[in-house]
């Protein structure tokens, strides 16, 4: 072998080392680089789901409240250009995916967007249904919190101008005034809209495509009239402020509705159908060599395991690549 070969191949092998996440995951395809096979994009998931289902209340709860400001920013945004634009509609959407950008760019934690990375795990039976709904429902809380602090403000405060104050409170008033079966399945397809984003979010390489990505999907919320639970439980919350809704009846017959259909979307039609596309072979072959045991039944439906799964915390020496090209 000649020195040319030596220096190549240990290129090669540095090149393989930097593309591998510490947490094993692939940052580039093995056979398009510059795209992911569904194999991959779920091993990024659960790379991602691993680190995330056993974080902390403290610091799961500040990320979920930051989530919940940065919704009521499209709530600000979409009553103002409501409001300028006497309904226009389509220009009265154009910034309304402006909190969602902020959210899944900054990584903050949105309740619908932790409908896909946890259930990776439960559903390869790895982290338990109780550890799962730990998760959803400090998530919940936090963007709860946030958003109803959000609406506070502007309640109270000149942010809003007459006309968009006019704007947030039609726009508000038409959720509550909607059938709760109607309000279920437009929050399905709006929670298929956000899950399949996430999914998406993580076949992309760069912040360019994700940027482009999450501002497309979530302009199609306001267009088609479809409902986001942290942002339906901001609407709420402002006409709650301003003496206009009853909290109760309002939870009952607007936000349960919206979260129900939210986490279906999100669970069902997206997570099932994208996890049955990844193969089986990948999920073993990652298995190979890890000391992996998998829930029993009992310990998946009433045990509070969230630890670490097959995803090694330390790269195998081989890259994902070349443990797929070896058992080529």
């Amino acid at each position: 072998m000649t020195d040319s070969d030596d220096e190549e191949n240990g290129s090669e092998a540095v090149r393989q080392a930097v593309e591998e996440s510490r947490h094993g995951a692939p940052a580039v395809g093995a056979v398009v680089r510059d795209r992911f096979e569904t194999d991959e994009v779920f091993q990024r998931i659960v790379a991602a789901a691993d680190d995330e289902i056993d974080t902390g209340i403290r610091e799961l709860f500040f990320s979920a409240l930051a989530a919940g400001f940065a919704i009521t920013l499209t709530f600000l945004m979409y009553a103002s250009l409501y409001g300028a634009t006497d309904g226009h509609p389509i220009l009265k959407a154009l910034l309304y995916p402006i909190g969602f950008i902020y959210i899944i760019i900054g990584g903050y934690q949105l309740y619908t967007e932790n409908t896909l990375p946890p259930v990776a795990l439960v559903l390869e039976r790895l982290a338990s249904i109780p550890a799962l709904l730990r998760v959803w429902l400090i998530v919940v809380i936090g963007n709860f919190v946030g958003g109803g602090l959000g609406a506070l403000v502007l309640a109270y405060t000149g942010v809003f101008s007459p006309a968009a104050a006019e704007a947030a409170m039609s726009l508000s008033q038409s959720g509550l005034q909607t059938p709760f079966w109607d309000l279920f399945f437009k929050a399905c397809a709006a929670g298929f809209i956000v899950a399949g984003v996430v999914w998406m979010d993580y076949a992309s390489r760069d912040t360019i495509s994700r940027l482009v990505l999450i501002y497309v999907a979530f302009l199609c919320i306001p267009l088609a009239n479809l409902f986001h639970v942290v942002v339906s439980f901001t609407e709420l919350m402002y006409l709650f402020f301003l003496g206009e809704a009853a909290l109760l009846s309002g939870l009952t017959t607007f936000i349960l509705p919206v979260l129900l259909g939210n986490t279906l979307g999100g669970v069902l039609l997206v997570t099932m159908v994208n996890y049955f596309q990844t193969s089986e072979r990948r999920r073993q072959e990652v298995r190979e060599g890890q000391d992996v045991t998998q829930l029993s039944l009992g310990e998946l439906t009433m045990g509070a395991r969230a630890g670490r799964t097959y995803v090694p915390v330390e790269p195998d020496e081989r890259s994902y690549t070349q443990r797929r090209e070896e058992e080529d």
